[in-house]
């Protein structure tokens, strides 16, 4: 059994996001409480080094990277920021040659957020597959076109390249590299003593995390579509009008506006969302989770899963591991 801890370099740089550094920072922390022993080393580093601002007026210590040698067993994490921040970092020199050079050496490197268009900017993300926040998703395809954006994923692994999602995605990344490391059961106990309801697996989907962030409290779209995920056999766009309160056509203009969709693309993308949750996480054979999740049929669940992942369920499922049912 492996008995020198890790080391984890979380970096940093001036108005940083503090949950991405402290997010996956206490992960690693609480796996070394959890295991008795130090599995896990973390430090703090930014291009200069010294005290560093984060986005909630925090300051955080930092080591310079021109002292940090990569090594090979070493955790590399770029945290996020907002668009001043990250442009500053994209435009740091030394960030880029460290974090490039870094790469060819450590065992994973990963970015949290929007700290993908820094590993981007760098050439590590070229042809390959990575997420961030659901904002930024068109934006980075369209500064980087060779990076292949999953809008999909909680978190995505592509080699020694792990990147998540938008910002409370870093914990559940950390804790997958726990997993990897450590086991599950011990990534388990980590994330009941941080209290997390529930771990986010790197295939479900970002598309509900979404909504959410878009509906202010006040629109009646919110308890609509709270009632639809709940209420998947049941839900057309009809009864999906009556519980918004809207007519049919004010519930089309609405989602049109505020989600830049149909209500019956809607309704597809939720049905979606959650099959391809329980396609990974049980053994029920399609025809009973097409029922479950308002397909109707296997049929109209693969039509569905080919129009939004490009592949069936079937395909799917076998993708992720679960094998033929």
């Amino acid at each position: 059994m492996r008995r020198r801890p890790r080391r984890v370099i979380v970096v940093a740089f001036e108005d940083v996001q503090t949950l991405d550094v402290t997010g996956p920072g206490e992960v690693f922390a609480a796996a070394s409480r959890a295991l008795g022993r130090a599995a896990y080393r973390v430090e703090l580093a930014s291009s200069g080094g010294g005290l560093r601002s984060t986005s909630s007026a925090m300051h955080i210590a930092t080591k310079d990277l021109r002292g940090i040698r990569p090594h090979a067993d070493d955790i590399v994490i770029v945290a996020g920021g907002e668009e001043t921040a990250i442009r500053a970092a994209i435009a740091d020199r030394l960030l880029l040659k460290w974090l490039t050079g870094a790469a060819r050496i450590v065992r994973r490197m990963a970015s949290v957020c929007s700290g993908a268009f820094i590993l981007a900017a760098a050439g590590l993300l070229d042809g390959r597959r990575a997420a961030t926040h659901w904002s930024g998703c068109d934006r980075l395809a369209q500064l980087f076109p060779r990076v292949i954006v999953d809008r999909n994923a909680i978190y995505v692994v592509d080699g020694k390249l792990w990147t998540s999602a938008g910002v409370t995605t870093g914990i559940d990344m950390a804790l997958a590299m726990v997993e990897q490391d450590l086991g599950r059961g011990l990534a388990d106990a980590v994330a009941a003593r941080l209290v997390l309801h529930a771990r986010r697996l790197g295939f479900q989907s970002q598309f509900s995390d979404a909504l959410v962030a878009q509906l202010a409290m006040s629109d009646p779209l919110g308890p609509a579509i709270a009632w639809a995920r709940a209420h998947l056999r049941e839900v057309d766009v009809e009864e999906l009008a009556r519980r918004a309160a809207l007519s049919v056509r004010t519930l089309h203009r609405r989602c049109i506006d505020r989600m830049g969709t149909t209500p019956a693309k809607l309704v597809e993308k939720l049905r979606v969302e959650q099959a391809r949750t329980l396609l990974t996480t049980t053994n029920l054979p399609a025809k009973t989770l097409a029922d479950q999740c308002g397909f109707g049929s296997a049929a109209r669940m693969k039509r569905a899963f080919e129009r939004e992942l490009g592949m069936g369920a079937r395909e799917f499922r076998m993708l992720r591991g679960q094998g033929e049912r």
